[in-house]
């Protein structure tokens, strides 16, 4: 058996996120069809981080076992072959040992939120980002991130249907810039081990209400504190949300 690491992007939009599910399409299921037609057999595919649906990723990382040696870049190139026309491809594929676990080796995970912020309705970005009409302090939203790096209690900003057995996570940075390609986008930066069931987009959708007027940044202080998901702001959309890149 060899194992092997892939770096993988795709357009969350036709998928109900990574994780397999028998009736309805996600990467998963695409993925471990494109092996199998390469393989001739079976093979399960292992991932960094599970994606929810319309989530994007520009450098998730997976990992699976061949029963048969290939050199990376014929699997990497056999495997893309089989994807297509699916939005989904392997940018970067590496033999490792079989210690290597695309979960539980991993150091760190970093995510991106895309938001437009524009009176006009998003047309090509459509589903890549987030449209936002009224215009959004980011200074005022820099200032209420910095309630929420550090080790905390992230009850707040946890799904109630995360499974994670606890809500304490380490936020490690949390910072909103505009982009300097695209003065209308804003995009939100953020590192940690790991994350809560949608902890990432409902800070977005918080940081949101301070960026509108409707929240003070100390706001989001109370929030956190009241370890309570109905003290927080609303889940922002999956449009938005990219998986970055896996630190190992």
């Amino acid at each position: 058996m060899q194992r092997y690491k892939c770096t993988v992007e795709y357009d969350g939009r036709p998928y109900h996120g990574w994780q397999y599910q028998d009736e309805v399409i996600s990467v998963q299921k695409v993925f471990e069809a494109a092996i199998e037609k390469f393989a001739g057999t079976f093979v399960r595919v292992y991932v960094s981080g599970r994606t929810d649906a319309g989530v994007h990723a520009l450098g998730q990382v997976v990992h699976f076992d061949l029963p048969k040696y290939y050199p990376a870049e014929a699997v990497m190139n056999a495997i893309n072959h089989h994807l297509k026309p699916d939005p989904v491809a392997i940018k970067e594929c590496e033999e490792v040992t079989e210690d290597f676990h695309a979960r539980f080796s991993s150091k760190k995970r970093y995510y991106m939120y895309r938001i437009i912020n524009r009176r006009a309705p998003l047309t090509f970005e459509a589903g890549l980002a987030w449209g936002i009409y009224k215009p959004l302090d980011i200074d005022a939203m820099n200032e209420a991130a910095q309630h929420l790096i550090g080790t905390f209690d992230f009850t707040t900003f946890r799904a109630t249907e995360c499974q994670a057995k606890s809500p304490i996570k380490t936020l490690e940075k949390l910072e909103i810039k505009r982009s300097g390609e695209n003065p209308l986008e804003i995009r939100v930066f953020t590192e940690s081990r790991s994350f809560l069931h949608h902890q990432v987009r409902n800070m977005v959708g918080t940081l949101v209400l301070v960026g509108k007027g409707s929240w003070k940044p100390i706001d989001v202080k109370s929030a956190l504190e009241a370890k309570d998901r109905r003290a927080g702001g609303p889940t922002a959309p999956a449009d938005g949300l990219y998986f970055v890149k896996v630190d190992y």
